[in-house]
């Protein structure tokens, strides 16, 4: 069993809404990773937020973090100003408030592997230039280099995060 993995918005929607392209898939990786999984408040925002049409989507996401089977490990008020310096670091890129977070909790858990279908975390850097490890749908969990990373319409193409970023932008 997979140990500390944290976990992006993506795949705890895919996870709840049957109707997401990588339900399965997240169910079975799910499956396969030790409990509790770790997150952020932006990460619960951003998913109850996308599931708010979804009958019993928001309950869902309350009762996993209820049930502590998802767990907030990060203080943003506590993490505010390494977290303001990621925001800036990657503007261009444009990172978002849960990318930022998430990108922290991997420097706080060292260990960690995230969950995620967001293909900017090939872009971000934990500790200025180490690269996150990172679980690609296409090849499970890697370490994301020039070498182990999937080509990018492996990562992107139907997934729930092409359809998140139209959203946004």
């Amino acid at each position: 069993m997979k140990q500390r993995v944290i976990i992006d918005t993506g795949p705890l929607v895919a996870f709840i809404n049957r109707r997401e392209h990588l339900h399965t898939w997240v169910i079975n990786t799910l499956a396969t990773i030790e409990q509790p999984l770790l997150t952020c408040e932006p990460v619960i925002v951003e998913t109850c937020f996308l599931l708010r049409n979804i009958y019993g989507g928001q309950d869902m996401v309350m009762s996993l973090l209820d049930e502590g089977k998802i767990l907030i490990s990060m203080c943003l008020s506590e993490e505010a100003a390494i977290i303001k310096e990621l925001l800036r670091q990657y503007q261009s890129v444009p990172m978002s408030l849960a990318d930022a977070c998430l990108v922290r909790m991997t420097q706080l858990y060292p260990e960690s592997e995230l969950l995620t279908f967001d293909s900017d975390f090939r872009i971000y850097r934990k500790n200025r230039n180490q690269s996150i490890n990172f679980c690609d749908y296409a090849r499970g969990f890697v370490r994301i280099g020039l070498r182990t990373i999937a080509p990018k319409h492996h990562i992107m193409q139907g997934s729930f995060a092409a359809r998140e970023k139209r959203a946004y932008f």
